[in-house]
């Protein structure tokens, strides 16, 4: 069958695009944090405390972010939080790499995918799909992970000796991830995000680049005994390499069963895990990654909740 020829693609300059979000939108850490009840205290005060044991324990604190985590401005909470060694090792989907990188880039990001695919440009913008393409695909040849290939272009303003500025590069929370050593594994899924349309996209660098982070991403977990994973808004990607990866690390270390899982999203759920799955009558069985945590052992608690409202409060309380 025929390819698509990607030749043919009729790229426009990033600057020309009409961006949804700006550096307006990044939280101040030391700023008040938004209001909380009683009840939502109480349980980010547990995953406080769990964290602080981890930490103590010298074991992984863990956590994994959905592009929303850029989108709503927390970018410099994850970065005090890394600094503070509160985030050990991040999990992420490929399109919060370009979020981040954008904004690092350009200081903006968002594009209206509406108004773009139907005039037949959403993604098609040159430089998030040259740059980062380039970093990947450098960084595979250097047997270079994903988040590390892209954190030492972000951090370095450069790819091989090519510069690439990067005005906003103190507020990337991959490049002060890649400046700190702390390891940002990239869960690569082919098609599903813009810098795959560019010509410059090598599935075979991007799917080397990305078994990298996989693999550093289970060595991880199969330490993380008396450790805590802490999921924010990934519904998808989130729990099914997680479980994987908690397979493969069983397998390896049997000692393996005493860690936390902490879920927060904003799908209602009142049910408590810790009793199992419920009935099919229950509209809380129908809350998939939820079924999927709940197989994973370990103590597994859902926090619904705005991620703003969740990480800024649990950084305030770790404060």
């Amino acid at each position: 069958m025929k390819l698509f020829d990607r030749t043919k693609l009729k790229l426009k300059p990033l600057a020309e695009r009409e961006s949804k979000s700006d550096l307006s939108i990044l939280i101040n850490p030391s700023s008040n944090p938004p209001r909380i009840n009683k009840d939502e205290r109480s349980k980010l005060e547990e995953v406080a405390f769990a964290i602080k044991e981890s930490k103590r324990e010298k074991a992984p604190i863990v956590f994994a972010f959905g592009a929303h985590a850029v989108k709503n401005g927390l970018s410099k909470i994850i970065i005090s939080m890394m600094k503070e060694g509160y985030i050990q090792h991040m999990l992420v989907n490929e399109a919060f790499v370009i979020h981040d990188w954008e904004l690092a880039f350009q200081g903006r990001t968002e594009e209206d995918v509406k108004k773009y695919v139907n005039e037949g440009q959403f993604g098609l913008w040159d430089e998030t799909g040259l740059c980062l393409n380039a970093a990947i695909n450098f960084g595979a040849k250097n047997n270079i992970g994903y988040g590390q290939s892209v954190g030492k272009m972000i951090n370095g303003e450069k790819v091989s000796n090519i510069k690439i500025p990067h005005q906003y590069k103190s507020i990337s929370v991959i490049g002060n991830a890649y400046k700190s050593d702390i390891p940002i594994s990239v869960g690569v899924t082919i098609g599903q995000n813009i810098h795959h349309t560019h010509p410059g996209f090598s599935g075979e660098a991007t799917g080397k680049a990305g078994e990298i982070d996989f693999l550093r991403f289970v060595e991880t977990i199969s330490n993380l005994e008396r450790g805590v994973y802490i999921s924010i808004g990934s519904a998808i990607l989130s729990p099914q390499i997680f479980e994987k990866a908690l397979s493969m690390a069983k397998n390896v270390n049997k000692k393996l069963n005493n860690y936390h899982i902490y879920v927060n999203d904003l799908q209602p759920g009142n049910w408590d895990w810790s009793q199992g799955e419920p009935q099919k009558d229950n509209p809380a069985y129908y809350l998939r990654f939820m079924k999927t945590f709940s197989r994973m052992g370990g103590e597994t608690r859902y926090i619904e909740m705005d991620n703003r409202k969740f990480l800024h409060n649990l950084y305030y309380l770790l404060k």
